[in-house]
């Protein structure tokens, strides 16, 4: 198999040095096995994603001195690939329609029988269930309006162990083989969105389907997404795809110890281009080798 890592950015806004991180470690990786690095636009976000913002994501890894394999997946040209998956997925009973908003999710999750505090998630408060009796064997999936299509966590979750090999580093020290059971994902994780209407489908959906399109081997990524690294072997067990290696690295963090964010325009790489930075700095600033 043909070592291959990525980096997929979403154009909706400026690269901090967060994704500088990012994007050069998995460059390096792969250059280091002699394999192959390639970039993806995630613009599922039709809403938020703009032209002007892709082209500078080119513009600041070529500043950087990275180069990627052509041609670029657009993830806005595979959403009838996300469609025909949602109705594999629909037929098979495994995702239901949800009209819950927020507002509703976090009433049922904090009802006095549930007990205590809402459990978060990696997507926040862990879904209550209230839709779930909506799941249905049809052929076409009913898609009213306002709905989001769920994956029925304790059905997806038929298996005794699952597991992903970790090269990097998981947020509690996490290492090696990370195994995780049935019961982790329905009670620390629970029926996660697979689409919604106004896009079509969601980066959990997205991101394992292009993932094995592409052929990733090695997934570079922060340690954010340790925990949602969990519900995407899952979807692999249940699409039958492979389980690429995962490397969940450290998180740039300001002097404050704050997660950047694209709103952190202080720490746009355009910015440091501007201000005379050269990609060594933006190496050392980040702890990577020059």
């Amino acid at each position: 198999m043909t070592f291959r890592t990525r980096f997929a950015p979403s154009p909706t806004g400026p690269l901090h040095l967060g994704h500088a991180y990012s994007a050069l470690l998995a460059y390096d990786l792969a250059q280091a096995q002699g394999g192959e690095f390639l970039l993806r636009i995630e613009d599922i976000d039709q809403a938020r994603a703009r032209p002007e913002w892709e082209q500078q994501i080119y513009d600041d890894l070529e500043w950087l001195g990275l180069s990627w394999t052509t041609p670029v997946l657009r993830q806005s040209d595979r959403l009838n690939v996300y469609q025909e998956t949602l109705s594999d997925l629909w037929r098979r009973g495994l995702i239901y329609q949800c009209h819950c908003n927020r507002k509703d999710i976090l009433a049922a999750a904090s009802a006095p029988q549930e007990g205590g505090e809402p459990i978060q998630g990696p997507d926040g408060i862990i879904y209550p269930g209230t839709c779930r009796t909506n799941t249905s064997l049809h052929d076409t999936i009913p898609f009213p309006e306002n709905a989001a299509l769920r994956l029925n966590m304790s059905l997806a979750a038929g298996y005794s162990r699952l597991s992903f090999t970790e090269l990097g580093e998981g947020p509690k020290g996490e290492t090696g083989l990370i195994e995780f059971s049935a019961d982790d994902l329905t009670g620390s994780i629970g029926d996660v969105v697979l689409a919604r209407r106004d896009m079509g489908t969601s980066y959990h959906l997205s991101v394992v389907l292009d993932d094995a399109s592409q052929g990733i081997s090695h997934i570079v990524r922060g340690q954010d997404l340790f925990e949602a690294t969990k519900i995407h072997v899952a979807l692999q067990q249940l699409l039958d795809l492979p389980t690429p290696v995962y490397h969940h690295h450290k998180l740039i963090r300001d002097d404050a110890g704050k997660r950047l964010a694209k709103r952190d325009d202080a720490r746009a790489l355009s910015k440091y281009r501007a201000d005379g930075y050269t990609p060594d700095d933006i190496r050392r600033m980040t702890g990577l080798p020059v």
